[in-house]
């Protein structure tokens, strides 16, 4: 399952960071977007827009791509 799949509100522990491109999953790194920490999906715009999730109290916007890259269980 990727992040995506979850529905507002429910919450998921990161397995796996599917990111291809290098600079973007340091950058979720240095954001604490890590493996084995707990996450929230806060919101999801309509048509393919961002989502917002919570990691450790923080809220952060992803394009939808990326956070289908982000898999969880």
């Amino acid at each position: 399952m990727v992040l995506t799949d979850l529905h507002k509100g429910e919450t998921a522990f990161i397995v796996r960071l599917a990111v291809d491109n290098e600079a973007l999953k340091q950058r979720l790194l240095h954001l604490g977007v890590k493996e084995g920490k707990r996450v929230r999906l806060k919101a999801a715009m309509p048509f393919g827009g961002p989502v917002m999730i919570e990691v450790d109290g923080q809220a952060i916007g992803l394009r939808r791509k990326e956070a289908s890259a982000i898999e969880v269980k």
